[in-house]
């Protein structure tokens, strides 16, 4: 839970997500359209995935729809869902705000 933890307070952004997974792919994208590069972290691919699997729900990550699991600030968000009515209500720019790329271009 540690390696967790901890990567929720070094990255604005966080998606946590499996290789497979086409809806964390979407998520990515969406961000990067907003301006934001999240840092994507495939737990498949991690040797301790497992744990950080496990992790990720006693943080609150529904274990019916856990990927992706997108935290902003060290905050959970949710999956898909809740990251696609943050932004259509137009919420999520708010939350996303201090991560976006002043590199960005119009």
């Amino acid at each position: 839970m540690d390696k967790v933890q901890r990567m929720t307070r070094e990255h604005g952004v966080l998606i946590f997500s499996k290789s497979t997974c086409c809806l964390s792919y979407a998520v990515s994208i969406l961000f990067q359209d907003l301006g934001v590069i999240p840092y994507v972290c495939e737990i498949d691919h991690e040797s301790d995935g497992k744990e950080m699997e496990k992790a990720l729900i006693r943080m609150g990550v529904n274990s019916s729809f856990m990927f992706p699991a997108v935290f902003i600030g060290g905050l959970l968000v949710g999956s898909t869902n809740e990251v696609m009515s943050l932004h259509l209500q137009g919420s999520l720019i708010k939350l996303i705000k201090p991560y976006i790329s002043v590199l960005k271009s119009n």
